[in-house]
């Protein structure tokens, strides 16, 4: 039976496993996964112990997702609007956190972790809610515990596969190192890709502030909506004059008036990359006129232009047919009369 190289459990110890977790933990855009694997390669050996290699990933968790709690709880919105800006997908993930989060509530941290993403967004996000913080180091330790059992245990069960490949790769003149290291920069070339091609799709689609305004002001002035989640709507009841609110997760259907009319979505995110995926929803239904507001509802006012209170909300009731849900999207949108 191959074995993984005795001198590589010296190299990938403990404090490999730990400086690896925290740094993805941390944001770093390289996945712990591949480090935990092989830890559990080493367990399966004999070459190491499975306590300390459980202990130091989940110490990594719990002090890294203590910090961004402890930033959520001192920083609140503002704190994640700045996460935003380093990550595309961050955006749609805190939407996702929130709803799950309001329905499941924080017993969903323990699952966190095995959801990509919103391991990472989940305790700055619950930093800004009022969660004792007792209850979420509970859950954030079951949750880490069943986080990194999973892959040193994975990579015990695979340690024949792990070994023979880490033979191949030494016979070959290369490292361990060098496949981790390939992969992580393969990994961050994927992600700046992605933003590049996010950043031509905004200037491509992007209206400004001022010529939201200009806009405003013309005889056809847009149909505006406000695409922020609906926790954030209430604890900041404010919007740009004569938006409507977006129920992203509601089975209202959209107005087809709303093809007619030049539309504009906007956020509190500062990359827009919520309202550029509602307005992809909006163009798959037909409507060409969907353009977010860059910046969002931050950037308009810090132009310095007038935001007006959110009137208090009406009970919704839907008088459509069940047989009609084929034509339903969820999004809750019509077009002014």
């Amino acid at each position: 039976m191959p074995h993984v190289p005795t001198s590589l459990a010296s190299s990938w110890g403990a404090w490999a496993v730990f400086v690896s977790v925290l740094a993805t933990q941390l944001g770093v855009p390289v996945p712990a996964a591949p480090m935990l694997i092989l830890a559990g390669s080493l367990v399966a050996s004999g070459e190491s112990s499975f306590w300390p290699m459980l202990g130091a990933a989940v110490l990594a968790v719990l002090i890294a997702d203590s910090l961004w709690f402890a930033a959520g709880r001192l920083y609140g919105r503002r704190f994640l609007n700045s996460l935003v800006r380093f990550s595309l997908s961050i955006d749609s993930t805190l939407r996702t956190a929130r709803r799950w989060f309001e329905r499941f509530g924080v017993p969903l941290l323990a699952l966190s972790k095995f959801v990509p993403g919103l391991g990472l967004v989940s305790a700055p996000l619950l930093g800004t809610t009022q969660i004792d913080v007792r209850v979420f180091v509970l859950w954030d330790l079951i949750g880490a515990t069943a986080w990194a059992s999973f892959w040193i245990l994975g990579g015990a069960a695979l340690q024949e596969q792990i070994a023979r490949l880490v033979v191949l790769v030494r016979a070959n003149g290369a490292t361990v190192i060098d496949i981790l290291v390939l992969a992580g920069v393969g990994f961050i070339l994927y992600r700046w890709v992605r933003r590049v091609q996010f950043h031509q799709w905004l200037e491509k689609y992007h209206i400004t502030p001022d010529q939201l305004d200009a806009m405003m002001q013309s005889d056809t002035p847009p149909v505006i909506y406000d695409a922020r989640p609906i926790d954030i709507r209430r604890k900041e009841p404010y919007r740009i004059p004569g938006a409507v609110a977006l129920d992203l997760d509601s089975p209202g259907r959209v107005d087809q008036l709303l093809s007619e009319h030049e539309v504009v979505v906007y956020c509190v995110c500062p990359n827009e990359a919520t309202a550029k995926s509602i307005s992809r929803r909006l163009r798959a239904k037909g409507f060409t006129n969907v353009r977010p507001l860059k910046g969002g509802l931050d950037a308009w006012e810090k132009h310095g232009y007038p935001i007006e209170s959110i009137p208090p909300e009406k009970p919704h009731v839907d008088t459509h047919e069940d047989s009609d849900m084929d034509d339903m999207v969820t999004i809750r949108a019509t077009a002014p009369e």
